[in-house]
């Protein structure tokens, strides 16, 4: 199932496919017991290099670190990113520490020349972009 929801995801530009993405998301990480920090890498073209799963932690929480998020971008060559965790609770509700976590990757990108698209939180109850909030 997860490969079916993968595929459009994988073959064209993320952002033009933003329901695709949500669905594979949602399908994959949004019934997880613990929670997962992912970063989607993209090229120019905002197609996707690769979903990297960066932290894996416990029922409310996952170890992030800026620096580990940019120096993968790095090494594969990222010019954008989509952030993604998910919230076992079922609430998709973002933390000030979410935002707070997504404003720091955001500035440390920035001189880099890499984007942070949004930050996606992704639970059994739904989805929410920081971006769509206001939050960035």
């Amino acid at each position: 199932m997860l490969h079916v929801l993968r595929q459009p995801v994988s073959e064209r530009p993320i952002l033009s496919n933003w329901q695709a993405l949500l669905d594979y998301l949602q399908a994959d990480i949004g019934g997880h017991r613990v929670e997962q920090f992912r970063v989607l890498h993209l090229n120019t073209r905002n197609v996707l290099i690769r979903d990297d799963l960066m932290a894996r932690g416990t029922v409310d929480e996952a170890p992030v670190y800026v620096r580990e998020v940019l120096h993968r971008a790095m090494d594969l060559g990222s010019t954008a990113l989509i952030l993604i965790h998910n919230h076992p609770s079922g609430d998709p509700t973002p933390s000030g520490s979410d935002v707070a976590l997504t404003k720091k990757i955001m500035a440390a990108a920035a001189p880099l020349g890499i984007t942070v698209h949004d930050h996606l939180v992704i639970a059994s109850g739904g989805h929410v972009s920081l971006r769509a909030r206001g939050l960035l």
